[in-house]
């Protein structure tokens, strides 16, 4: 026992430090003239640097004109691997040397990736690596359908990869200009596109094997297709079901408020406002890109938006926030309390007392996060920057989405570095962070039983 958790610990200060490293780095090369069109500052180099390791997608500068195409690709890399994993990324440079993944190394990945056994974990990192580069190319495809006609070849050919890596790894970094997406509002091509990059990213690995596993027993014959929903794991039926709940909600919410705002989609014909107001859904669960003006957004709008990244995506991919099943299993949690159950049950199967507390773990320390970043940068910041915007942006830095109300390059220096602060720790995760925190337990602590109290709560 003590082993494994001196592995868990040794995983959590792996993934920390890496991520550290590389945003050191990644800002040490962003500040290099070789890589500016114009002088730029180093607390700008690292907020960018930050910003592209944890995929979220503030800034401080516009990319498309302050990095030189040396920059650029920097800023590649650093998404590739923010979005990856540094472990991941380490274990794709193992296998370019063909050096043999060790036992230890293998432990670590389990770890890492929180699977059920060492067998084959070596295996399905493969797997995430050649996914994640399959469905990244076969984004820049349909990417260069509209870039490569605008731009030319190579440019084109440039601008369908670095935002298929971009939106892919939910970054929302973008090289076009100051408006992100804007001017394709009404372009099929890029919101299909993107849309699509964004939601099997935010699934989770685990749920894309799942789902193609179950598929292929159902081409086989081995299951029935009308069993194909209920032959799936159950994270996988609530990933499933939250995302589409949520993605729902979300565009009907936008749709509904947005409506009349002609600086948003109120100017738009009713398929481009349904358009409009999936992708402003989609786009809040940690992708970063816009389409509509998000300062321009009522405030009811960035509210709703605001709950929407606080929750963020599915857990085992590239998506932030509290994660889809967190919020369910709580949900389901009080739903049982309310109607005087005792075990929590969702589609035939119990839910541990050890998840709720994992999932309590991860809202509680998600929120001090936001919480304390919010007051923060309030009291930093003069009293005329509105709550909301603070709000939207706070949410947006612990949830790594990278949307904001045109705030992030108005905020002052300490204010921005709150803010690369809730990206560091939504990148690693409330759960890691509590860890990394945590007392050790001394082990009689386990073992001896104290009388129990009730307090009054409510």
């Amino acid at each position: 026992m003590r082993n494994k958790k001196n592995i868990r610990w040794n995983t959590l200060r792996i993934t920390a430090a890496g991520f550290l490293g590389v945003i050191l780095l990644g800002a040490m090369l962003l500040y290099l003239p070789v890589s500016n069109t114009q002088p730029i500052a180093f607390i700008d180099a690292l907020f960018t640097a930050v910003t592209s390791v944890c995929v979220t997608g503030l800034v401080t500068v516009v990319p498309a004109s302050q990095f030189t195409l040396f920059g650029k690709i920097i800023l590649l890399v650093l998404i590739q691997i923010g979005g990856l994993g540094v472990i991941a990324c380490a274990t794709l440079f193992l296998f370019l040397l063909n050096r043999r993944i060790t036992i230890q190394e293998r432990v670590v990945l389990k770890e890492a990736y929180g699977a059920d056994r060492l067998g084959g974990i070596v295996k399905m990192v493969k797997k995430v690596i050649l996914g994640t580069f399959a469905v990244e190319g076969a984004g820049a495809v349909m990417y260069a359908f509209q870039f490569i006609p605008e731009y030319g070849v190579i440019r084109g050919i440039g601008y369908s990869v670095f935002h298929a890596v971009s939106a892919f790894c939910n970054a929302g970094i973008d090289i076009l200009g100051n408006n992100s997406l804007a001017d394709y509002v009404t372009n099929p091509i890029i919101n299909v596109t993107t849309i699509l990059l964004i939601i099997l990213s935010g699934l989770g690995f685990t749920v894309w094997f799942d789902v193609i596993g179950t598929s292929r027993r159902v081409i086989r014959g081995e299951v029935p297709t009308r069993w194909w929903f209920t032959r799936l794991r159950l994270q996988s039926k609530l990933a499933l079901l939250m995302t589409g709940t949520l993605l729902l909600a979300g565009t009907l919410f936008v749709l509904f408020v947005e409506n009349g705002n002609p600086e948003t989609i109120g100017g738009l014909n009713p398929g481009q406002k349904l358009m409009a107001s999936l992708f402003q859904s989609v786009t809040t669960r940690t992708a970063g890109f816009f389409t509509v003006p998000q300062g321009a957004l009522h405030a009811e709008s960035k509210l709703f938006c605001a709950i929407l990244m606080f929750i963020g995506g599915s857990p085992g991919g590239t998506a932030g926030g509290v994660k889809t099943t967190t919020f369910v299993m709580l949900f389901l949690a009080c739903l049982t309390f309310v109607r005087g159950g005792n075990d929590t049950e969702c589609m035939g199967k119990k839910i541990t007392v050890a998840n709720f507390r994992t999932g309590f773990c991860v809202i509680m320390v998600a929120f001090a996060v936001f919480i304390t970043g919010t007051i923060a940068i309030l009291i930093i910041e003069p009293d005329s920057i509105l709550l909301e915007n603070v709000i939207y942006e706070t949410a947006s830095a612990v949830g790594t989405v990278g949307l904001t109300a045109d705030l992030t390059p108005q905020l002052s220096r300490i204010s921005q570095s709150v803010l690369m602060v809730m990206m560091y720790i939504g990148r690693l995760g409330p759960l890691t962070l509590a860890l990394m925190f945590a007392g050790k337990t001394h082990p009689r602590d386990r073992i001896r039983s104290l009388p129990e109290e009730q307090i009054m709560v409510g």
